[in-house]
């Protein structure tokens, strides 16, 4: 059991978005038991007291978006336009051996639950390696398999070794992600929907990220990029889209209409000049369920969602000329609830709420914090908040990080220590 005690507040993020007071939160093996006062009375021993007095306390962040598997190619391909940028990085990621692949995965996952993300989604070709580091590390991922048959990528849908392995796997979702349209002819397309279809799981594509995207779809197709998808039968309910920046207003209608999810990746967007904004105002008007992504450290260069936060919240404020779009809850809601919603957990993972998984983070209430009182908390969480503020992450009840430190328990993940910037052989 852990005991979250005297919470200074509970963002709890269920439906009526409910910030609590003083209270404590029980975690009874990976469920939330109990919310309420003086919890303590009667608890056992062995039970893990966490003071939560000066903290506050909210469900973990979901990164619906990355790729973990370039993890180690962090400042080597800045500064260049998406094909360029893809031209210095999928050489070297291609180069990749297991061992190398872990290590990235055991970055990664390392840098996601010390600023605060308790799931994430990982899109990547190679799995050797990684989906062991991504278990090893306690971390709640959905690992999707990409399909580029540009590349000649797993072009056998469903062969890869995970599906069976990662089965009924409490923490670990195996799933399918065709790269792009343009990484992808319509048959691999529709033959990963199939798949998709028949188990009953999450797709994700990247899609609409720049204008020559745009171009070349219309080009070559006829048609622009939601609505080739959805002529081929694509788009449903299940389907997670990337990116989004250049779609037209009927292509989000018919993205709502199919009941399509979509996460935003504002830094990367920026980062890549993709050229435009994400069309957010216009998507929340026809009722698309969007969820936030960090994309890589490549195209980002940090896994932070607090910092996601509040660039999204910015960066639309801006494009709209108006300081009430994206604001502070909404954008929390984004990295929460719908990011949950998104990858179909939404009854279980995205706000703290008895009965629901332990999926749980606290912030310390520091200088950059204060004054600080229940009307602004979620301010503070968007606009000041950075994840070198997170004390505590809880992941399906298993306290992972403890005083901002990460408790490695597993011989596996500790194997990524660094020293001097490399890997230490003698800690293999």
């Amino acid at each position: 059991m852990i005991l979250l005690q005297g919470c200074r507040y509970l963002v709890t993020q269920d439906d009526k978005r409910t910030i609590l007071e003083g209270v404590d939160v029980l975690i009874d093996g990976n469920r939330i038991a109990k919310i309420g006062k003086d919890l303590s009375n009667g608890l056992q021993k062995e039970a893990t007291a966490i003071d939560c007095s000066d903290k506050i306390v909210l469900p973990g962040l979901i990164n619906c978006h990355t790729h973990l598997d370039i993890q180690l190619f962090r400042g080597v391909s800045d500064d260049k336009e998406l094909h360029d940028w893809l031209d210095g990085i999928v050489p070297r990621k291609n180069g990749l051996d297991g061992g190398q692949l872990a290590e990235a995965a055991a970055l990664g996952c390392r840098e996601a639950l010390r600023s605060g993300t308790t799931a994430l989604a990982d899109m990547h070709y190679t799995v050797t390696g990684t989906a062991a580091m991504v278990e090893a590390s306690g971390i709640r991922a959905w690992l999707f398999v990409s399909y580029n048959d540009r590349i000649s990528k797993n072009d056998d849908v469903g062969a890869s070794p995970i599906f069976s392995e990662y089965e009924g796997h409490p923490r670990i979702t195996a799933s399918v992600a065709p790269h792009s349209i343009y990484g992808c002819s319509g048959d691999l397309l529709k033959k990963v929907h199939a798949y998709a279809q028949e188990h009953k799981i999450i797709q994700t594509i990247h899609l609409a990220e720049t204008r020559k995207e745009q171009y070349k779809c219309k080009q070559q197709h006829g048609l622009l990029p939601a609505q080739y998808l959805d002529g081929i039968g694509f788009l449903d309910d299940r389907t997670l889209l990337a990116h989004c920046v250049w779609l037209t207003k009927e292509e989000l209608r018919t993205i709502a209409q199919r009941g399509c999810s979509v996460v935003h990746c504002p830094t990367s967007n920026m980062k890549l000049a993709s050229g435009g904004v994400m069309p957010l105002k216009e998507m929340r008007a026809a009722g698309v369920n969007v969820a936030l992504g960090t994309d890589s450290v490549v195209s980002n260069n940090s896994l932070d969602l607090f910092s996601e936060m509040k660039v999204c919240a910015l960066l639309h404020k801006h494009h709209y000329w108006d300081p009430t779009m994206a604001d502070a809850q909404s954008v929390l809601d984004m990295a929460t609830r719908n990011g949950a919603k998104a990858l179909g957990r939404e009854k279980e993972i995205g706000s703290v709420e008895e009965g629901k998984l332990a999926d749980v983070i606290t912030v310390a209430i520091s200088d950059h914090l204060t004054p600080i009182d229940a009307a602004r908390v979620v301010s503070h969480l968007v606009y000041s908040a950075n994840g070198n503020d997170v004390s505590d992450v809880i992941v399906d009840g298993k306290l992972l990080v403890t005083d901002g430190r990460l408790i490695e328990q597993d011989h596996l993940f500790r194997t990524a220590r660094l020293k001097n910037g490399r890997v230490s052989p003698e800690e293999k």
